[in-house]
């Protein structure tokens, strides 16, 4: 494939995960008979801007339907992100009723809803149908469409444009940037949010990688690819999320009434000093993501000779590709629970595992839950701390094996 940033020819490969179906293509009854299409996850490293990229194996708009399963609202953890991240970005950018805020891939309003509230103008980008009409519900203009130079074009300037997790998502990511800089307004700032590559390689966090996600950024790269399109990175802070994040603050090049923050240069050299921009760091990746497969499976498989119960939690997209990976069937996990009334009743894709409701979790008294959104791992294991009323344990894979 070619680098969708420079369009360099590339052939290095960071971690080949096999095939598998696409991570949110969670089954019903009926299409249990059906044949499941399984696509490759072989990720490639560009030698020239190292940009960490996976091919377009099935088309954007395929993956994101008018039937998706992902709704943001579902996660508390999430929702006080999204609060505490409109409190501060107010105050930052002093909005007002007079600003205007677009965020891309707003989902079912969970972020836009808190200025909303605030009465600062808003409004949402979101191509799929199903989570776009829950966000109309709560009052919230969007405009069902995937954003692009030529939708930018058409949108109103913002002063602030909000894209949390969704510059992976994209498939075209030089027009999508294009798009960033004809929507700002000058003086706005563009803020961005994903899970950072650093993280992903120290941490093993294979799980994040599937045919959703066709970039994995860090800020070296980022810093390239907005520069060539005249933005510049002028702030940029660690988060929490997604098992470490970074939110980049961006502005015109021109524009000189912000300065860069020193954060900026931090960063990167922190990125550099660990050899983000050197091939040999991304080759030993594969060996330990073997090694969390064998522990994990030697668990199961220990578990139902001592006739324990195991079942997992969370059907996160993560999960799905953690399952099919380590080639995990409904004979080692009878069943998987989610409180997302949208993926209940399904049956993830691949493994073809039942998700049910939380109830069953108390009935069936399971000795082991699982943790799959291993990310979460603090907000669900105190949801569902009553399992050690029959001593429940529960159990991550990633980073590192535990139970506790």
């Amino acid at each position: 494939m070619n680098c969708r940033h420079c369009h360099t020819k590339i052939t290095n490969v960071f971690v080949d995960l096999g095939q598998s179906p696409p991570s949110n293509s969670y089954l019903s009854k009926d299409e249990l008979h059906k044949l499941e299409i399984n696509y490759p996850l072989k990720v490639f490293v560009c030698h020239e801007c190292f940009l960490v990229q996976l091919n377009e194996y099935k088309p954007h708009n395929e993956i994101f339907t008018q039937d998706y399963a992902y709704f943001s609202s579902f996660s508390t953890t999430w929702l006080k992100h999204a609060h505490d991240y409109v409190e501060s970005i107010t105050n930052k950018l002093k909005l007002g009723k007079h600003s205007y805020v677009t965020e891309i891939a707003s989902n079912d309003g969970y972020l836009l809803k808190n200025f909303i509230k605030k009465g600062i103008p808003c409004v949402g980008v979101e191509p799929t149908k199903n989570t776009a009409e829950v966000a109309k519900s709560k009052g919230i203009q969007v405009v069902e469409d995937f954003f692009s130079l030529q939708l930018a074009q058409r949108l109103k300037k913002s002063n602030l444009i909000i894209c949390n997790n969704v510059l992976a998502h994209v498939p075209n990511i030089n027009d999508f940037v294009k798009g960033l800089k004809i929507l700002l307004e000058n003086g706005g700032t563009i803020t961005v949010e994903f899970p950072h590559l650093l993280n992903l390689i120290k941490l093993f966090q294979f799980d994040t990688i599937y045919h959703e996600h066709y970039s994995y950024l860090s800020l070296y790269t980022s810093k390239i690819i907005f520069n060539y399109f005249g933005l510049e990175i002028y702030d940029v802070e660690k988060i929490n999320t997604h098992g470490g994040s970074l939110r980049l603050y961006c502005k015109h090049v021109n524009d000189s009434s912000i300065q860069q923050s020193e954060s900026v240069e931090k960063i990167i050299n922190e990125e550099i000093d660990f050899g983000l921009n050197k091939l040999s760091s991304y080759s030993n990746f594969i060996s330990e993501v073997l090694e969390i497969k064998n522990k994990t499976l030697d668990f199961l498989r220990n578990a139902k000779k001592e006739n324990k119960k195991v079942i997992a939690y969370g059907a996160a997209a993560k999960g799905n590709t953690f399952l099919n990976f380590c080639g995990i069937r409904s004979d080692l996990i009878p069943f998987i629970v989610d409180k997302s009334p949208y993926k209940q009743n399904k049956f993830l894709p691949g493994s073809n595992i039942p998700i049910y409701q939380n109830e069953i979790i108390k009935s069936s008294k399971p000795d082991y839950i699982i943790i799959l959104p291993w990310n979460l791992k603090d907000e669900i294991s105190q949801q569902l701390n009553y399992i050690r009323g029959w001593d429940g344990k529960f159990v991550c894979a990633i980073p590192n094996f535990e139970i506790f």
